[in-house]
């Protein structure tokens, strides 16, 4: 629970800041900025350069639990059905970018493509810089669950993770990796890069559940 603490904090509760239109449904604890921060420049990255990887050279393998092991580059992506999605965008720092509209093809229709076993439980994502993080395969069925390779009307920019990341809407966004470049389907979940320290495993901005419990 948050409690307001300071010199005025008694006149948080009598006078609280109003709310500009949309803020309505953030989630707890956060506030909008008008777009999401640049990997690199605004904010910085787990490595100390972007990764060296353009629309011509990205590459994406979907292996592990699969009857049909996938080797895409971006054409061979985009060959599935397209789709789009506008979503709010939830970063664990406490910012949020509203109405994104992000295009590219469902996961689920990768997957699909990919054939997953019975025992294909879990996602595991590895991408261009080192990152990684996972998600149970159940959970990355929806609409909304985009491999996204453009923004706003544009290519999706190398700094917020072009060619290609995943967007998933319901959970902060170290659960959106970016320069995605495999998805193993495992039967058991690996802790990623965050979550193996201190951030949540299961990241629900609605649940303001950010950390892990210690």
């Amino acid at each position: 629970m948050f409690i307001a603490s300071g010199p005025h904090a008694h006149l948080m509760a009598v006078f609280p800041r109003k709310k500009k239109p949309g803020e309505e449904r953030l989630p707890p604890h956060q506030r909008a900025v008008p777009g999401i921060l640049r990997w690199g420049i605004d904010h910085p990255g787990i490595v100390s350069g972007l990764p060296a990887i353009d629309r011509s050279g990205w590459r994406l393998t979907v292996d592990g639990e699969v009857e049909n092991r996938l080797d895409l580059d971006l054409e061979g992506l985009l060959s599935l059905p397209r789709a789009e999605s506008v979503s709010d965008f939830h970063c664990v720092e406490g910012w949020s970018v509203l109405d994104q509209r992000w295009e590219g093809v469902r996961l689920r229709d990768l997957l699909e493509a990919a054939r997953p076993r019975p025992s294909a439980r879990f996602a595991l994502f590895e991408c261009a810089d080192g990152y990684t993080t996972s998600l149970p395969v159940g959970e990355l069925l929806g609409d909304d669950i985009l491999l996204a390779h453009r923004l706003n009307g544009g290519d999706l920019p190398q700094p917020l993770g072009g060619p290609v990341r995943l967007v998933v809407p319901g959970k902060y966004a170290y659960k959106s990796p970016m320069w995605l470049t495999r998805i193993t389907l495992a039967a058991e979940d690996r802790l990623g890069f965050w979550e193996s320290g201190y951030y949540s495993n299961t990241a629900d901005p609605r649940r303001n559940d950010r950390y892990r419990p210690f």
